[in-house]
């Protein structure tokens, strides 16, 4: 039955997708309107789906404020770094990674 396998393609497709910006579009276009629906599992699901949002938008802000501390400073930041501090989603690290932006003479400095 077509339903019987639909359901592990679109896990590993959302799994596959990671962090990918594309992650972003696919949920957008295959979203439903389920607004009207208040079961408890509904509302646990949307409550994940916050909690994550809201991770992943401090992990955004925080791996901009690593990359302003150091533009600012006037710290080179080579493409593979810059890509290093916006694929970190750790708060932990971002956070050890702004207070080593702030006295790091180079970027690399702030990774170890």
């Amino acid at each position: 039955m077509p339903e019987d396998i639909a359901d592990p393609i679109v896990e590993f497709t959302a799994q596959g997708l990671g962090k990918h910006p594309a992650k972003h579009l696919r949920r957008s276009l295959v979203a439903v309107d389920l607004s009207f629906c208040k079961s408890y599992l509904v509302e646990e699901i949307r409550d994940e789906a916050r909690a994550e949002a809201r991770v992943e938008a401090e992990a955004r802000r925080a791996a901009e404020d690593v990359l302003a501390v150091l533009a600012e400073r006037g710290i080179d930041v080579p493409e593979d770094a810059r890509e290093r501090i916006t694929g970190c989603d750790d708060p932990q690290t971002l956070s050890l990674w702004l207070r080593r932006a702030v006295t790091a003479p180079k970027v690399e400095e702030t990774f170890e």
